[in-house]
């Protein structure tokens, strides 16, 4: 190095074919995701300190509980039945609230969060 230079560039190119070690990609097992994505779903779970304690990163966690959700949701969710399809009405237990002279039908399946939207919209009124 120069006597009058403090410091070198150096400058390095990664070439498109080049595989380094920061470029190599982890590939957990089906089982150990399985776990993580378990554990994270108990009740009262903090996804964080779970992947923390697995040696993973937060962020990988949560995109593994995302994408299960979702496998879920979309394997529950009601199709719409085919032109040749019978279909039949199942009774769901209604729920019904009188506030003055308001009545609110409900369904009893409806969630917390929904309810309360509801009440305080109607108290609102």
């Amino acid at each position: 190095m120069p006597g009058d230079r403090a410091f070198h560039v150096v400058e390095a190119v990664v070439e498109p074919g080049d595989v380094g070690v920061a470029t190599l990609r982890r590939r957990w097992p089906d089982e150990f995701k399985e776990r993580a994505i378990a554990a994270a779903l108990e009740s009262g779970a903090s996804v964080s300190a779970v992947a923390r304690q697995m040696g993973i990163s937060p962020a990988q966690l949560f995109g593994w509980r995302r994408k299960a959700l979702a496998k879920v949701e979309a394997s529950t969710a009601p199709t719409k039945p085919s032109s040749t399809e019978v279909v039949t009405a199942i009774s769901v237990p209604v729920l019904e609230i009188v506030i003055g002279d308001t009545v609110i039908r409900v369904g009893a399946d409806i969630g917390e969060a929904a309810l309360r939207r509801v009440l305080r919209a109607v108290r609102q009124s």
